[in-house]
């Protein structure tokens, strides 16, 4: 094995709510998809540092009218997150809730690639973690504030009956967000469970961990890490821990980012006796010394961006999470093309309608078709995005829009519910170029339901052609997140409207995206072909 040096956060990518088991010599991650498609994707790596696609669990989940994006519904900032993956008697389990059906969703495969079974487990179950215990029980841990443990049945499909159903901590009130993100696990016959809360006196997301010794005990504990990286006091939290062949242990968490989303980072983890945890349970007050061997994260209390971690197989080149695309090539490596026939890295803003898309590989064109009417970017069908890359990228696209009908607008944009793009327009028989933008109007968080609004147009000119190449550019600095737009002119990029602000609102609950989309505002039926895509990740 070799030591490779790691410079955090991993990925620089929106994988929120990670979590990571090991197999053999590989590390598997799973992370928060929400409303793109396919979902519940499973990264795969050799060194917990450089990651690769390796699966999307689901190509649809329900399809139900909003998971459609029909009659101007949707489940922006809704459906699947928090996923529980582990691996057990050479079956891979993947479970988590949906927040727009109300469902507990149970996939099972014998191969990471799939394919998957589908199942339901009776109850729903916020930010689970499920354990296969040493005896053949299975218990499933989950909740806000109010953490319970529950025991399944054998097969899984919902509580057992007569089994343990017991609320195991309860957090304090003086906490913004209460206990959750569950993850839960038994080492050397002791049980650990580790979660978030936000407490009033740290103003941040803080990781914790409480243990016990007996199924039936009582947990005790408290917080393991309190650190931002001096990062606007945004906390480095929520997430599980994993092994290394030669018993390292590791926990992957996330840090909120701004714009651009919410990264992973890697925490070294040991584990020690008489270690003093701050407490933190209802029935605990005070400090408490763990005679047990308890986790100790990071180096003084600190998430260190540099330290070594083994490799497990150096010199392994992993496919890049997000790049380029000349819609011709295909996937390089067995599975890297299972989004709908398109490499792995693009997703689908909700369930596409296959029907509109054509994907011509000879001549290197993606077609996307309407056949309804939608008043703006957030209720189009079959937008094609890839994830931002701190601390900024570009992108560029040629775009062929002579198959555009009245009141169609289609092109690049820059997708969360503050959304801008820059694209072509048919209007009064001609094309014309216009860039707009989506402006929220508070500055809460939260955001606000106004999907029914359209874009502002900041500026419009005519087209000289039937065909344009697009550009957006994005930076992530200090929270001081932009945009900003342009095309090409006689070979030179020309710029074009305005710099637009870029924010991570709960909304949407997902960092911004690089997105490719047609919608009609008249007349259904229209298309935009588009090629030669181009994603340069700033240095």
């Amino acid at each position: 094995m070799n030591e490779t040096a790691l410079i955090n956060p991993v990925t620089r990518m929106d994988y929120p709510d990670p979590d990571v088991i090991r197999v053999g010599d590989i590390y598997y991650m799973v992370s928060t998809t929400m409303y793109f498609m396919p979902g519940c994707e499973i990264l795969r790596s050799y060194d917990l540092i450089h990651w690769e696609h390796a699966a999307y669990v689901y190509d649809l989940l329900d399809s139900t009218p909003a998971q459609r994006l029909e009659d101007e519904q949707n489940i922006y900032g809704r459906g699947m997150w928090a996923a529980s993956l582990r691996y057990h008697d050479g079956i891979f389990y993947v479970c988590f809730v949906a927040n727009d059906t109300h469902k507990t969703y149970l996939y099972r495969s014998r191969d990471i690639r799939g394919p998957w079974t589908k199942s339901e487990i009776r109850g729903f179950y916020h930010d689970n973690s499920i354990l296969f215990d040493d005896d053949g029980r299975i218990f499933i841990v989950y909740g806000n504030r109010e953490i319970r443990l529950t025991e399944l049945d054998s097969d899984l499909s919902g509580p057992k009956k007569g089994g343990i159903d017991r609320v195991i901590l309860k957090d304090r009130d003086d906490a913004h967000l209460g206990f959750e993100g569950s993850h839960f696990y038994k080492i050397d016959g002791r049980y650990y469970l580790f979660m978030i809360h936000i407490p009033k006196a740290a103003g941040r997301r803080t990781q914790c961990c409480y243990t016990a010794d007996d199924i039936n005990g009582e947990f005790s504990g408290g917080d393991v890490l309190n650190d931002d990286m001096g990062y606007h006091n945004m906390g480095v939290a929520q997430g599980g821990i994993v092994d290394t062949p030669d018993g390292r242990w590791y926990s992957m968490l996330f840090q909120d980012s701004g714009a651009v989303g919410r990264i992973p980072v890697l925490v070294p983890v040991s584990f020690r006796e008489g270690v003093k945890s701050d407490g933190g349970n209802e029935s605990t007050t005070g400090a408490v010394t763990m005679d047990a061997p308890f986790p100790v994260f990071g180096h003084d209390g600190k998430v260190p961006e540099i330290f070594d971690v083994p490799d497990n197989r150096p010199g392994y080149e992993y496919i890049p999470l997000v790049g380029s695309d000349d819609f011709k090539s295909g996937g390089a490596k067995e599975g890297d093309a299972d989004s709908f026939g398109f490499l792995s890295r693009w997703q689908f803003n909700h369930e596409p309608d296959l029907l509109l898309v054509e994907y011509d590989k000879e001549r290197g064109r993606v077609t996307l078709k309407t056949d309804r009417l939608a008043v703006n970017l957030v209720q189009a069908v079959n937008t094609l995005t890839q994830r931002m890359v701190y601390p900024g990228c570009s992108a560029r696209v040629t775009i062929d829009a002579s198959d555009l009908r009245e009141g169609d607008y289609a092109g690049l944009c820059l997708l969360e519910s503050e959304y801008a793009f820059i694209g072509v327009t048919r209007r009064d028989s001609g094309l014309n170029l216009v860039m707009a933008k989506h402006v929220l109007k508070t500055d809460s968080i939260w955001g606000e339901r106004n999907d029914g609004d359209p874009a502002e147009e900041i500026e419009t000119i005519p087209c000289s052609g039937d065909s344009v190449t697009l550009c957006a550019r994005v930076k992530f600095e200090d929270m001081k997140d932009e945009g900003r737009f342009g095309f090409y002119e006689d070979g030179a990029e020309r710029p074009f409207g305005e710099k637009v602000k870029l924010r991570f609102r709960l909304d949407h609950f997902t960092g911004v995206r690089f997105g490719l989309f047609i919608f009609s505002t008249k007349e259904a039926g229209g298309s935009a072909a588009f090629s030669d895509f181009v994603y340069v990740p700033a240095r």
